[in-house]
């Protein structure tokens, strides 16, 4: 069975995690989407043969250079849109204001929305025309979609926006077979995260990420927690909101500067 899988962010991290993982399902071809060429070829030499789209996902006509490449080199077919391309910048909004916000909303928010205006034509006719195997669109949120903490709000507005969007696009398209699956990774050890000065209980691996995202794409489930216990503090935030501001007031563990791309 043939698995088309589009990568965004796949030079590194959650998203070079995501292509090893996604390369090992029967019949998958993979589509690499990333800034970084030289990373990207070299992952796919690794996985014996890919696309390869050096681009920046944020240009205005990224969108429809990609899908010219889904057309030209895979007929149309898509099975798996992954929107996984994404950054965070620390800074309080006194600091950054809404300069800092509006790059956020750009990389983490827009890009993936405009790839997938671009993409889901194609995405429906493989659902329509496909026999087995399900059709879908995984996008990478964050826990921080679901609670925000200071020095980290502009990136927090680019994910609620993001997993907000990303709720009423499973039940839109539903009807068309094309299911819409979210993943909010909490703390990752990835490139550029201080995962060390952490406690190693609160965080996980790109490569637990991308068995979420198995889970939310072909798997069919609507979301996955990564680790898993973070969905307490996304319920702790509507069941005890003060306990959570308060918990959080301080600043703790906030997001690191840092890019998935």
């Amino acid at each position: 069975m043939s698995l088309v899988a589009l990568i965004t962010g796949a030079s590194s991290g959650i998203g070079e995690a995501a292509a090893r993982r996604i390369a090992r399902e029967p019949g998958a071809r993979l589509i690499l989407v990333a800034r970084r060429e030289e990373r990207l070829r070299a992952l796919a030499d690794e996985l014996g043969g890919a696309s390869v789209i050096a681009a920046d996902v944020t240009a205005p006509g990224t969108p429809a250079r990609i899908r010219e490449v889904v057309e030209r080199e895979h007929g149309g077919e898509l099975h798996l849109l992954l929107n996984n391309a994404g950054a965070a910048w620390r800074g309080r909004f006194d600091e950054g204001g809404w300069e800092n916000i509006e790059r956020h909303m750009k990389l983490n928010f827009e890009a993936p929305v405009r790839l997938t205006e671009a993409l889901l034509p194609l995405l429906r006719a493989t659902a329509e025309q496909s026999a087995a195997g399900r059709v879908s669109i995984v996008n990478i949120a964050s826990t921080a979609a679901r609670v925000s903490r200071p020095n980290s709000g502009a990136y927090s507005a680019s994910k609620f926006a993001f997993a907000g969007w990303s709720d009423a696009l499973r039940a839109e398209e539903a009807p068309h077979r094309v299911h819409v699956g979210l993943v909010l990774p909490g703390f990752i050890k990835t490139e550029g995260f201080p995962a060390a000065e952490l406690p190693r209980l609160i965080v996980s691996t790109p490569e637990r990420v991308a068995e979420a995202i198995m889970d939310a794409g072909p798997g069919g489930k609507a979301e996955r927690y990564v680790p898993r216990g973070y969905w307490l503090a996304a319920a702790m935030r509507i069941l005890a909101p003060g306990l959570v501001r308060r918990a959080t007031a301080g600043g703790a563990f906030t997001t690191a500067t840092g890019t998935k791309d």
